[in-house]
């Protein structure tokens, strides 16, 4: 658990150190003298350093961090919002024209719809499980993962690239959810009647989470050198060499017959460029729509075989640290995620300028 800023849904600001002196969370000094800060990243099952927390601030919420906790919580919201095309509303699902959407306007509408297609009960009425309803008329619902089950990213359900249904949000690894009992500005998170504590999580959902692209794939640990000073690898893990300026003369035998190694490097490097070039501002560069851009272009050119996907992660977390060190694990699931999508639409370099 960790604490939430009282009367609010979001964790306390950072320390004025953190705030002037940037770093990855797993790194944060404070949390060993018991700080709260970078919100989810500190939450801990300690008890001294809870009560400690709540010493400090009797008034704080309760916030859970899902990935450790192994949670998955659907967040179902009810917002007044347009609504999208049909083919965003269940991503990878078309819905036939003849289907009537009359009366369709949030959350609640397509993750029925989604378990209606599935033949599935609906989660929003599983009574089985924790069901916590939000101050905005909204629904958290709880569900946690068996032993030795894949862990799932979080995701926004208006995302473009990782949703399960629109206005469906998941919080799982990277993200936290706000514990039944605590009370904001805008009202309390009160628990519905039914089960008090987190079923396992059905296997259809599940299922449903892994086709939309939120399993979390292990990656090769990153190399201890510095992927951005060597050359990209073709199919066979070929090295170019390089001059002692750390120019690449070329590779040390021909990637493929066209040589589309060098092609792919070519392709990939500017937008690794403009990745670490956001490091000139805290905000307003596009980081992450350039970092997914790059992240996807990489995934195509490694699933066509021009060079290989362990390469691509290394290089593209190097590149987003260096713009972004405070965050790197937001930038892992950016780039996770945009690998995988990538990974579907091979891209091969004849053509590409």
């Amino acid at each position: 658990m960790h604490p939430l800023t009282p009367g609010a849904k979001t964790p306390p600001p950072n320390c004025p150190g953190c705030r002037t002196d940037p770093h990855p969370p797993a790194a944060c000094p404070c949390h060993a003298g018991h700080g709260w800060c970078h919100g989810f990243h500190a939450a801990t099952t300690d008890p001294e350093v809870l009560a400690t927390w709540w010493r400090v601030e009797p008034r704080s919420g309760v916030g859970v961090s899902c990935g450790p906790a192994g949670l998955v919580v659907l967040d179902v919201d009810a917002h007044g919002a347009p609504v999208p095309a049909r083919d965003r509303l269940l991503p990878g699902i078309p819905i036939d024209d003849r289907v009537d959407l009359t009366g369709l306007t949030s959350g609640y509408d397509t993750l029925a719809l989604l378990a209606a297609h599935r033949a599935r009960p609906h989660p929003a009425e599983d009574t089985a499980t924790l069901r916590v309803r939000t101050p905005s008329g909204g629904l958290h619902v709880w569900y946690r993962l068996p032993l030795g089950s894949p862990r799932f990213r979080s995701s926004s359900g208006s995302g473009a690239r990782v949703a399960l249904a629109w206005q469906v949000d998941v919080r799982a690894s990277g993200g936290y959810i706000v514990a039944p009992g605590t009370r904001t500005a805008a009202g309390p998170y009160e628990a519905l009647p039914g089960a008090r504590t987190p079923a396992p999580l059905p296997l259809w959902l599940g299922a449903e989470l892994t086709r939309t692209g939120h399993a979390l794939a292990p990656y090769a640990a990153r190399p201890a050198r510095d992927p951005l000073r060597e050359p990209l690898r073709g199919p066979r893990g070929a090295a170019a060499p390089e001059t002692p300026s750390g120019a690449v003369r070329g590779p040390v035998r021909p990637l493929t017959p066209r040589g589309e190694g060098r092609d792919a490097h070519r392709i990939l490097r500017p937008l690794l460029d403009a990745v670490r070039a956001c490091a000139s501002a805290p905000s307003g560069t596009a980081f992450t729509e350039k970092l997914n851009r790059a992240a996807f272009t990489a995934g195509g050119l490694a699933a066509a075989g021009h060079l290989q996907h362990a390469d691509c992660a290394g290089l593209l977390a190097a590149a987003a640290d260096a713009a972004r060190p405070h965050q790197s694990r937001r930038n892992q699931l950016v780039i996770d995620s945009a690998l995988r999508a990538g990974g579907t639409r091979p891209i091969h370099p004849e053509g590409r300028s």
